[in-house]
Parts: structure tokens; C-alpha cells; sequence
């Protein structure tokens, strides 16, 4: 169902005294969609900010005696919050409502109708509305078990998993996650909690995992910052430099350089430490000398180099040496 949204506000207005009709305009920013202060208001039209208060209040209680006839417009309200457990996040609702052009509008008709309730953020919950007051219960009973399940879990989970630990229909649990300022949505569209970098990433390094867990494979550290401006995952208008992320990774425990500006991830069970470190903690592993082949090829599954980059490493007679058999062996300390 459309609405005309500026016509029907432009006819709730349109016989009002003409300084409350300004003042509705521009508290509520409609036909503009910015709202102006009680200040910016008051100084305007010369005169207090308590007198544009209530002026405004004045004209809302005016407005609310004539709803009724809008009532085919509050019931679709109704039944859009319904749909999703009573409950809405705000701007969501706006949005959705308000086909993201007449937002202001929508929010100035909530304002007039009864049976909707709007609760301002709290440190659990963002602003939200709801036609029924138990919704919120719910929702804060549904988001805690959400939450537990996910600190237990300790990874994002796809949308479709929270279905099984949700205990309502998908939509309603969503609509009320939404709400939560635990529980958040990452940009892989992954659900996690909200303090998690993989969920909502703070910095360039945040990033980065994001795009090598995305990618799966070592990457250079100008192909991540390419990867992190071009990705459309991070609402920044701040580019990813190259260098700034080489910096970044080179610091981060999470991130292991394995090549010429090559990057991987420890978790993918890629070991920190030079070329000779790793022969080192080859021989640890094995407690045997090995060939020259065999060396090539473990140091290999570890770090993208050359070989003889490998050789040159494992002819350091201060680590290594030759034995009899022609197999190489550490030096004891």
C-alpha cells in the first residue's frame, strides 16, 4: 500500500494557525526531512525555546483529535509492526515506512497516533516503536538468549542458524536483534556480537581480517587495501593506503608474513618467524635429520620463497649442518 505522505501531512496542517504550523514544519522537518532545534526554531520566529515547545504540543494535541481520520493509515502501520513482533528498531521502520524519502513524515504521523509507542535508546537498546508494550519484554528476553549462545559459540553464525536458538519465527527474532546494541550484523552479513572485530570491524586491521577470512588465501598487503576500498563491506569514505595496512598487519599477531609483502593468517596454521625460524621448528617437530627436498618442501607449506632462499638459510653453519648420510641436521647449543 502507497501513501501520498506529504499531501496527508500538508492537509493536517493546512488550517492551523500559521506560526504552530511553521514551528510542526520544522520540528519535524517535513518537506525538508532535517529537523531543526527548539533553538534554531525559536530564534527564527523571535521568540523562547519553551514558548516553540509549547506551541508544538499545543499543535500535536490539536492534530490528535483529527486522526481519526487517517485511521486506514495507522491500522497499515499496525500491520507492518505485527509482522515483526510488535517491535521495531526506528530508522529501520522509517525507512521501510517511509519508502526512505518521506521518513520525517512517517515520524510525524507515528507521532500522532494512538497505540504506538516510541522508547529512546538505552544502553541495551536503540530507539525503537511498538503497538504493544510487552513486545519489549520478549525482545529482551529473546536478544539475552541470542547472546548467550553466541559468547558460548565464540563465531558469527549465517541468519539461518539463528533460527535453531532463537525460539520464534526467524522474522520476529530478527526485528528484535536488530534492536539490540549486543548483537549486530556484521558486513559479511554474519550475526555476532557487537564487539567482535569480525562484526564490527574499529580499524584497517579489523578490515583486513574481514577480507583474508572472506578471501581464504595469503594475499599481498596492496591487493588487501585494494580489496578493502572496492569491497562495498565498510560504510568509509576513508580509503585503505598500502603502506598504513602493511603497517598494521606487520604488528598484528593475527596476521603472519609469509612471503615478499604476503600476508596469511595464523589460524590457517601458518607459524611466525624468519625462514630459518621455520627450518628450526621443522627439525623440533621431526627430531630427525631430513633431506635437502624434504626441508624445501615443509618450509614451503609455510612461506611463499624461493628456494634458494631456503638453501642459503640452511647453509649457515651457526644452525646447520651435513651429515654423513648427506642429511641435514641441527646444531646442538
Amino acid at each position: 500500500m502507497v501513501f501520498n505522505y506529504q499531501e496527508i501531512c500538508s492537509d493536517l496542517l493546512d488550517d492551523l494557525p500559521e506560526r504552530t504550523r511553521k514551528v510542526l514544519v520544522k520540528r519535524f522537518g517535513l518537506g525538508t526531512g532535517k529537523k531543526e532545534s527548539l533553538q534554531s526554531v525559536g530564534e527564527e520566529l523571535g521568540i523562547s525555546r519553551e514558548r516553540v515547545r509549547q506551541i508544538q504540543e499545543a499543535g500535536l494535541f490539536e492534530l490528535r483529535k483529527r486522526a481519526e481520520k487517517y485511521r486506514p493509515i495507522f491500522s497499515f502501520f499496525s500491520n507492518q509492526l505485527k509482522t515483526t513482533g510488535n517491535l521495531r528498531k526506528e530508522d529501520i521502520l522509517l525507512k521501510i515506512l517511509g519508502l526512505q524519502s518521506f521518513e520525517q513524515e512517517v515520524f510525524f504521523l507515528l507521532s500522532l497516533a494512538d497505540g504506538f509507542d516510541r522508547f529512546l535508546e538505552t544502553q541495551r537498546f536503540h530507539t525503537l516503536w511498538t503497538i504493544d508494550r510487552n513486545a519489549l519484554d520478549l525482545a529482551q528476553k529473546a536478544t539475552e538468549k541470542v547472546y548467550q549462545v553466541l559468547r558460548k559459540k565464540s563465531r558469527p553464525v549465517e541468519t539461518e542458524e539463528l533460527e535453531s536458538f532463537g525460539g520464534m519465527k526467524l522474522n520476529i527474532l530478527l526485528a528484535y536483534l536488530e534492536v539490540s546494541k549486543f548483537i549486530q550484523k556484521g558486513p559479511q552479513g554474519l550475526w555476532g556480537l557487537s564487539d567482535w572485530p569480525e562484526i564490527n570491524p574499529k580499524g584497517v586491521r579489523d578490515k583486513a581480517y574481514i577480507i583474508f577470512t572472506r578471501e581464504k588465501r595469503p594475499l599481498h598487503f596492496r591487493e588487501v587495501a585494494q580489496l578493502i576500498n572496492e569491497s562495498g563491506l565498510f560504510n568509509s569514505t576513508k580509503k585503505a593506503h598500502p603502506q598504513t595496512v602493511h603497517n598494521e598487519l606487520i604488528k598484528d599477531e593475527r596476521f603472519v608474513l609469509v612471503g615478499r609483502g604476503l600476508y596469511a593468517l595464523e589460524e590457517w596454521g601458518y607459524q611466525p618467524g624468519t625462514v630459518k625460524d621455520i627450518i628450526i621448528k621443522i627439525f623440533k617437530e621431526v627430531q630427525k635429520p631430513l633431506t635437502k627436498e624434504e626441508i624445501i618442501e615443509k618450509v614451503l607449506e609455510q612461506r611463499f620463497v624461493a628456494k634458494n632462499t631456503i638453501l642459503l638459510n640452511l647453509h649457515d653453519r651457526k644452525y646447520f649442518r651435513r651429515n654423513s648420510q648427506g642429511k641435514y641436521e641441527p646444531l646442538l647449543s
